[in-house]
């Protein structure tokens, strides 16, 4: 089981990666591109920020070193992470901005991005060492997250540090010099990489794989070698056993943005975790043929990883998904079914193709409403639910005792919707899960609701009206 206590440091290159989402149905006047019409715009974490991201949903305890501008996207960057359970140990920059990509998307698929970055090599790297020196005292794994943007400019004193501590370094690396991560406990490059850094041409078969991968990991002299390969999954060599190979989980691939974060994110903690380096290969692999089916940046959770078997709702969810579907959801009790809900479900399936209603257990309602609700039980509710032309789907949660089950945010994981939606009387930011469907890249949208019209206000009336004829019968 991954530990909620064992601490991960991250050293490496943040960004903040923001989407501006539309469609683009006609050609400029002014020049032969496209025009987009944005709808909407999101920033999530990106880099190194994104693997701590990766292991913050999984419950793990991280900090995030690395530097940044002094500009207001660093505050976007740190209020993002902070707020998902990241430790940010940022340093400002002197001469250089905080990195970030903007993208311009259109039905899924990037028109343009563009890239706002300097480089921070000639940034005072002892003050670095010195923050990461403190950060190791309780530290159980380091991570080095590489995008070649100056941060790691001198890696070889964190490796030291790290192994003075008696802690695993793993390195996702960068560039065609790998001797630089010398001393490291695992080094994560993808296939591609591995080629080019180890000057060896592609030749066919696992065994001619293997026997270039352990001549090169004793030549940069590293303890172990993790290759990545696609839809070919997983290579690992180390110092003395057989070489692992793993075939990928995957079964759709629609963007592979961030896929090499939640390797190593899932990796360390793992390792942290006191798992073996091969199992915690097999579930870095496993978040990996997650986050691949998944649009942009993505992290994944400890539902994503350790679910079970999906019911019959999930698995008919998951076939319209990779039919092109496009998924809406949202949650409720809807104890009393009235006209305010069905107008407001059928807002919803309007903004998609099908409908997921999320509907709290009678032990939910309960905790939430008190004693006397719900006033119909989970399976009227459902049936009257199910009924309606506008859904597609209902799926019960909160049935044990845990109060932490009283919100939709596991089942809207593992739903993972194009739309999430709520009642106006919401804000985003108040919309439990809106942030994982963000992540993914999904909408979170509001509806109006029917003034007047609540099971709560209902009751109420029908209590005044009660107790107006026992009054008048007295």
């Amino acid at each position: 089981m991954l530990s909620k206590e064992a601490k991960i440091v991250i050293v490496g290159d943040a960004m903040l990666d923001r989407y501006l989402v539309g469609q683009a149905n006609r050609i400029s006047p002014e020049a032969p591109v496209p025009v987009l019409r944005v709808r909407s715009s999101r920033e999530v974490p990106g880099g190194a920020a994104n693997v701590a991201l990766n292991i913050a949903a999984l419950g793990g305890k991280v900090t995030l070193v690395s530097y940044v501008g002094a500009d207001d996207d660093a505050g976007c960057l740190s209020r993002i992470l902070e707020s998902a359970g990241v430790r940010c140990r940022f340093l400002t920059a002197t001469h250089s901005r905080t990195i970030v990509k903007l993208r311009a998307l259109s039905m899924h698929q990037q028109m343009l991005r563009l890239d706002f970055e300097d480089d921070f090599a000639c940034e005072d790297h002892a003050a670095l060492h010195a923050l990461l020196a403190d950060e190791l005292v309780d530290a159980r794994a380091l991570v080095l997250s590489d995008y070649a943007k100056g941060t790691l400019a001198d890696v070889k004193p964190m490796i030291e540090m790290a192994r003075s501590s008696g802690i695993p370094t793993i390195v996702d690396p960068k560039g065609s010099d790998f001797q630089r991560y010398a001393g490291a406990a695992i080094i994560t490059p993808n296939e591609s990489e591995f080629r080019q850094a180890s000057g060896y041409a592609a030749q066919e078969g696992d065994a001619a794989l293997e026997m270039q991968a352990r001549t090169f990991r004793e030549s940069v002299n590293v303890e172990n070698l993790l290759v990545t390969r696609g839809e070919r999954g997983m290579m690992l060599v180390g110092p003395t056993a057989p070489a692992r190979f793993i075939a990928t989980e995957a079964k759709d691939v629609f963007d592979v943005t961030g896929a090499g974060d939640t390797v190593i994110g899932v990796l360390a903690l793992g390792l942290a975790s006191d798992m073996s380096l091969v199992d915690a290969m097999v579930l870095a692999n496993r978040a990996a043929g997650i986050v691949v089916g998944r649009h942009g940046t993505a992290a994944v959770t400890h539902e994503d990883l350790f679910g079970g078997t999906e019911g019959d709702a999930l698995t008919e969810i998951r076939a319209a998904q990779r039919s092109g579907d496009r998924i809406v959801m949202t949650n409720g009790c809807f104890d009393v079914l009235h006209a305010g809900h069905v107008q407001y479900l059928e807002e919803a399936r309007k903004l998609g193709d099908r409908l997921v209603v999320a509907l709290n257990s009678d032990a939910s309602v309960r905790r939430l409403k008190g004693a006397s609700r719900p006033v119909n039980n989970f399976e009227h509710r459902r049936t009257v639910l199910a009924a309606l032309r506008a859904v597609d789907w209902v799926i019960g949660f909160g049935d044990d005792d845990d109060a932490d089950r009283d919100t939709p945010r596991a089942i809207i994981t593992r739903v993972a919707p194009d739309v999430l939606v709520k009642g106006a009387d919401y804000t985003i930011d108040t919309i439990v899960g809106a942030n994982e469907v963000l992540l993914r890249g999904g909408e979170v949208r509001t509806l109006d609701l029917v003034a007047g019209l609540s099971t709560t206000e209902l009751l109420r009336r029908q209590q005044v009206a009660d107790a107006s004829i026992k009054e008048s019968g007295q």
